[in-house]
Parts: C-alpha cells; structure tokens; sequence
C-alpha cells in the first residue's frame, strides 16, 4: 500500500508523522557535539578557520531547532489544523536540511580545498552516519528526507567532480544510488508504518461498530437464561447499573448482581420493593415494558421480549433526561414561571380536587385581587421591579394563605385565591377580607418601598353549585366593580352586578350603532368676558341621546367609547360638527374640542383636523383643541410633537381642568399651550376659603407671565364671579353663572344680547 499525498493523509495521522520529528531532542544534541568536534578535529589538522565558521553555524541551526523542539513539546496538539502541522513540518525540515547542508558543504570543501585524507574522512563519515540516521528519525516526512539526502550528496558529488579526480569523481557518483537507497528505505518505513495505522483504525472501528451494535447505542442489554443467570451483557448495561467490569458478571444471577455484585453499586442491599416487583414482572412476562427511578439522578426505562427457548432480554435506556423534561414542561404548563404560582389551568384542577375532597355540601368561595396603579409601578421604577414586586406579593400570599386557602396567578397583577369550606365554618367573607387587608402595605423590592394596593372581587356560593367557568365571570365582575368605585375596594358579587354587566354590554353595542350612523349631537358651553360683554368661545360637548333610555350622560358613555377604543370616532365627528357650527357664527367667536388620550396617541388627528378645516371652510384660528393633564402623562414628548404641528396651523392649544393632574406648572414651559383653563374646583368655596383663592390668584399670576389666556371653569354664582372680576383672575368666564350648554342655534341669539349687554350673569341652583 503507497502512502497518498500530504493533503490525502488523515489530519491525525499527519501530526502522528510529524511529532515522530520532535520526539528526541537528545540524539540531536549527540549529533551537534559530533559535527562540531568533527570539524574542530579537521580544523586543528588542517588550519582552515572555514570549519571554525561551520561550527558556529552547527550552534546557531542547533540553537534554533531546540527552540522549536521546546515550542512543539509545549503545544497543545488537540487544538493543530492542517495547516498548523504543515508549519511545523517545515520548521523541523528547515533545521534538518540546514545541518544537512553545513555537513554536506564541510565534506564537499575537504574534497575541493582540502584536499586532506583526514579531513575528507572525517568529514564524509560524518555525515554518511547522519544520512544513516535520516531514515530511523526523518520518516515521518517525504520532504525532510529528500531535502536531507540533497544537501549532503550534492556538495560532496560537486567538489568530487570540480577537484578533478577521476576516482573521486567516479566514488562521488557512487552517491547517488545509495542516497536514492536512502530516500527509499525511509519511504519505506513511512508507508508500512501508515499501513499499520490504517489496517489499526479500520480494525477499531469494526470493533467500535460490534460494540456499538452489542450496546445499541443509549440501551443496556442483559440477556438472561430460564434460570435468571446472564447470558449477555453489553458495556452501556454496566455502565448505567454501575455493575463494574461485564466479563465477570456471566453466569451470575441478575438479582444477586444488583443486590450484592458489585461493591459500589447504588442499589443497596436491600433493594427498593418497587424496582424488585418491576423487575419481577419484566421477567416473568406479567409486563412488557416500565419506568423505574433508581435514584433522584437516574431514571431508567427498561423493555422485555421473551426468547423462544427461555429466559428474557431486557433492553434498557437512560430517560432521566427525558423524564425530567417532562416533568419541567408539565411544571410550565400549570405553574408561573415568574411567581411560582399554579396558572389558570392548574389552578381550576387544585379547585375541582379540593372540592371533591370535601366531605360535606358548604360553602366555598373565590378572590380575584388586582394590584391597583400596577402600570405605574412598571412605568416609573421599569419592568423588572414590576416583576420582583409581582414575585414579594406572591410570597406574601402564600405566607397568609397558609391552610387557609389555594393562590394561583392568572395573568398580569391579577392574584386568585379558592377558600373551601371548614366544616361548620360559614364566614368565609371575614377570611377574605383578612388576607386582603393583610397583602396590602408597603413592599421593599431593591431597596425602594413601594405602598401597595389591591382591589378585590369574591364569589360566596354553595360547593354544589361549584361551576368554573361561572364563578370566574362573577369574580371579575365583583372586582370591575371594586374598581368603579374607589382603589383598595374588596366587593362580594351580587347577582344585580350581572344584569348591570349585561346592561353595560348592550349600551357598548348601542354607542357602536349610534357612531356608526353619526348620531352624536353636540351642544356649546358659552366663554364670556367676565363683565359678560362679549362671546368670545364655546366649548363643544358630546352629547349621546339613546332610543329608550334617554338622555346618557357623557362620562358613561365617553368612559365606554375610550374602553372599546371608538373614542376617536366621537371626537372627528364633534370637530366636524362644531367646525360647520363655528362657520356659521359671528366671526369673532371661535370654537373649543376637547382631544381624548387616545386622540394624541398617533398624527392621525392632525390629518383629521386639517381635512376638516378644508371641508367647512373654517379659519383655522377660530378652532381651539383642549388637552386633559391626564392625557399628557403617558406620552409627553409624542404629545408635545402632535400639538406643535397642530399650533403650527394656527389652531389655539388649551390646557383644561388645569391643576388636577401631575406636575401642573411643567407643562406650562414644556408644552405649545396658548390658553390655560382652571379647574372648577379651584373656584369652589373661593368666597369663604382665602386660601383657595390666593392659590388661584398664583396660578393666574403665573399664567399672565407667559402669556397665556386664562379660561375660569365652573364659576356658578354672582359671588364667585364678582370676586373673579376683583381680582382680576380671568380673561374668559365659563359657567352656569352665565348660561349652561345650547344649541348651536342659540349662539348668535346669545352673542347679541351679550353685545348690546343684555345678558346678565345670574347664580346657577342646582
């Protein structure tokens, strides 16, 4: 078999070759001390320094080959590419051909120059013996050889002929055959040893693959005689029963092997009665197959076939891995992977169970909690304190829940608690609002403390009537309704929250139609100078008038419009409206629309507002558009950018209900505002609370600094608005003391009388 080129030679038995090369740096140290003693003895014979010369070259080659002797022995041989071994190959032949030739230049000048028969002796045996050598320490490389052979035959053959000796000459050529000998002697050696590899591997991968078909790869295998002894057993089976070495074990019992064979075997002497009656049913034939768990790090899966003439093979596997899998994938599946506690699912089986439990007919019921202002949490510490909050609750839970009640966690900040009955216990209320009260309090989540709230919906029914579906529907609307009211609310369900549910339902059907059909009217809140000389704006209002039930008051039904997300709808056709309105007054009354959270979510409003502006005709400047505070805390920068583009058109920009919201005097610097409208409830009790009026008078004072319009809001009495006009606190008058909402009919009439001042301000009685 002829070795195949460098590039076809396995990468592995490519380095085995080259490592041969640097394997004895002892014989190289021999070799330098001969060559140089050599030369040292020719140059004390001879006198000729030229051999001093070639001595300190045998230093410096030897110096720099037993560097990278060092360097390879020091290299981590698993991390080599081909390449790498490539380089180092020839760093070795670099330094074996560089002797080669200082050898072959010192015996081929002895011949030239010289002319000594001590020099040409002693420089020719010396290095005929390293060509010697090449072949028991070169093999392991073609190039190194022939680079070698070269470089000591060709000097010698040239100084041979150049000296002109026939003999010589004719001795010289005599190189040739004997380094072609050489070269194939080495070759030869190289080609028998790549052989023996080879013929090595092949044979250990034909016993790798009888192994790997005896052990199937994962499985064990046992095969056992009529009499339980084995017959068969492969390496896998030893190795996952920890039974030692395989050839000592056939013709031993099996049961005898597990329990007392082996010294360090992790079934102990005793055998657990589970695996011994699942082991005694594999081969006895009662079962085919079973899962035994050995210890908490090894579960195995063992099958039986029986063989015709007796006995059994038991074909096993190592499905720890798997079971495990299982098992966190059923743990995903029924519990949070945030809190821990059983989700929606899982939670609804613990509840049929326990209540299967229960031995007698009681009352059961369920808590749903939803931690209040949960968002703002997220939003003003991120969300990763959200979720260790959600994490300290849970445990909290747990801790006041103990033997009184299963917790789960449905989704979100919503927590959900089964209390069954106790016995004769039937005040199951008092248990729930105790836990409620307890989880409420301050938290400390990464050294903040955060005071949380929750709001609570339970069901109290009977176990009999126990119906999962239903009493998860009645919860959340015991806690919808908790919400309504207050935060920090506990309610129990009463079956008139239903039918409020029901009726809420169908006005949310209801609302739909009428927007769909554009059936929102809207009426007009006059603006008056404060002597009630002039109209100068009106705020536009959404009204809603249903079919049967009348007139719906528009924080029901704008509240509805905002929870089914057709918010927008309203507002486009109030501006609509209120633009044709507007168009039709006198020119010097302009018209305000108030913008919802939604509406400043996305510039979809200002393509709204502008084509407006063009179908009616109005000049944008009589068009006003108010802003909530509590619409400019969830998006202030998207909010200032919609509002610049809107001013930029020349539409007004008021901020209304100013002063109920977060950090007020902000948004007066931040924000494109042009008119300020105060809150009613700043005017409230300004003639008996001098406090309240002088915090008026403040935000009015800061108002004018910045130019801004100030709108007064719900002034209701000549009282207030006399006060207002004392001192001075408003440029606009908005209220009952001069006249509730109207038709847009009504507003010419009224800006009329106003004008020839025939309109009096009178004190609104509610």
């Amino acid at each position: 078999m002829k070795v195949a080129s460098r590039k076809a030679v396995p990468t592995d038995v490519y380095l085995s070759f080259v490592s041969s090369l640097f394997e004895n740096r002892y014989t190289l140290f021999t070799g330098m001390v001969v060559h140089i003693l050599t030369f040292l003895a020719i140059y004390a014979k001879s006198g000729d320094a030229f051999y001093l010369f070639l001595c300190v070259g045998f230093v410096a080659v030897f110096a720099n080959r037993i560097y990278w002797f060092t360097r390879f022995q020091k290299t981590d041989k698993t991390e080599l590419t081909r390449s790498d071994i490539r380089r180092w190959e020839l760093r070795y032949v670099l330094g074996a051909a560089s002797t080669a030739g200082i050898l072959g230049i010192g015996s081929g000048y002895a011949l030239l120059v010289l002319q000594d028969s001590f020099a040409e002796l002693a420089s020719i045996a010396v290095t005929m013996a390293s060509m010697v050598s090449v072949v028991g320490r070169n093999y392991g490389s073609r190039l190194a050889v022939d680079l070698q052979t070269l470089a000591c035959c060709l000097p010698m053959v040239v100084g041979s002929l150049l000296a002109q000796d026939l003999y010589k000459a004719v001795l010289s050529l005599m190189l040739i055959p004997f380094g072609m000998t050489t070269r194939a002697m080495a070759n030869g050696v190289r080609e028998f040893l790549y052989e023996n590899v080879i013929a090595s591997r092949e044979m250990a991968r034909i016993a790798e693959s009888f192994d790997t078909a005896l052990t199937n790869m994962t499985h064990g295998l046992i095969m056992l005689d009529p009499n339980n002894r084995i017959e068969v057993i492969n390496r896998k089976a030893c190795e996952l029963l920890h039974l030692g070495e395989r050839k000592r074990l056939t013709n031993c019992d099996l049961d005898v092997v597990l329990r007392y064979g082996v010294r360090h075997s992790f079934v102990d002497g005793s055998m657990p009665s589970l695996i011994q009656k699942q082991l005694a049913q594999l081969i006895d034939g009662s079962t085919s197959r079973a899962v035994m768990q050995f210890s908490d790090d090894l579960i195995l899966e063992f099958s039986a076939s029986r063989r015709p003439q007796g006995g059994v093979v038991l074909i096993f596997e190592d499905v720890t891995a798997r079971i495990r899998a299982d098992r966190k994938i059923l743990h995903m599946v029924r519990y949070d992977s945030l809190t821990g506690l059983p989700q929606r699912g899982y939670f609804s089986e613990l509840v049929k169970e326990k209540a299967t439990q229960q031995a007698d007919a009681g009352r059961i019921g369920f808590m749903v909690l939803d931690v209040d202002e949960f968002k703002h949490v997220n939003d003003t510490k991120g969300h990763m304190t959200g979720d260790r909050l959600l994490v300290t609750i849970a445990n909290r839970l747990l801790e006041l829940a103990a033997g009184e009640a299963i917790v789960g966690h449905f989704v979100g900040d919503q927590f959900v608690l089964f209390f069954p009955g106790r016995g004769g216990d039937t005040d199951i209320e008092a248990r729930m609002r105790s836990i409620h009260a307890s989880v409420a309090g301050n938290y400390e989540v990464e050294a903040s403390h955060i005071a949380v709230t929750f709001s609570a919906g339970c069901v109290i029914q009977d176990s009999a009537e126990l119906r999962m579906e239903e009493w998860q529907i009645k919860a959340d609307l015991a806690l919808y309704e908790a919400k309504s009211r207050s935060r920090g609310r506990l309610v129990v369900f009463a079956e008139e929250m239903d039918a409020r549910y029901m009726e809420r339902q169908r006005l949310k059907t209801d609302l739909r139609a009428a927007v769909e059909r554009g059936e929102i009217s809207v009426a007009y809140q006059p603006m008056f100078k404060p002597d009630g000389s002039a109209l100068e704006c009106c705020e536009a209002l959404a009204r809603w008038t249903h079919p049967e039930k009348g007139a719906i008051a528009p924080d029901i039904f704008i509240q509805i419009a905002e929870e089914m997300g057709i918010v927008s709808d309203i507002t486009r056709q109030v501006i609509e409206k209120a633009c044709r309105d507007c168009v039709k007054w006198p020119e010097h009354i302009t018209v305000s629309v108030n913008l919802s959270v939604q509406d400043l979510r996305n510039e979809l409003i200002i393509n709204t507002v502008k084509s407006v502006l063009a179908e009616t005709g109005l000049a944008s400047h009589r068009l006003h558009l108010e802003v909530t505070e509590s619409s400019l805390i969830e998006e202030l920068s998207t909010v200032r950018l919609i509002l610049e583009q809107l001013r930029s058109y020349g539409i007004t920009i008021a901020i209304d209900d100013f002063g109920t919201g977060f950090s007020s005097l902000s948004y007066l610097d931040t924000l494109p505002v042009d008119v300020v409208k105060i809150d009613r409830s700043f005017v409230r009790n300004i003639c008996e609370d001098v406090r309240r009026l002088k915090l008026l008078r403040g935000i009015v004072t800061l108002s004018r600094g910045l130019n801004l319009q100030i709108v007064v809001e719900g002034v209701e009495t000549r009282e207030q608005l006399a006060l207002l006009i004392k001192h001075n606190c408003a440029d606009l008058i908005q209220g009952y003391v001069y006249s509730m909402p109207v038709a847009a009919e009504s507003i010419a009439e009224i800006s009329q009388l106003a004008s020839r001042k025939q309109f009096e301000a009178r004190t609104y009685v509610a």
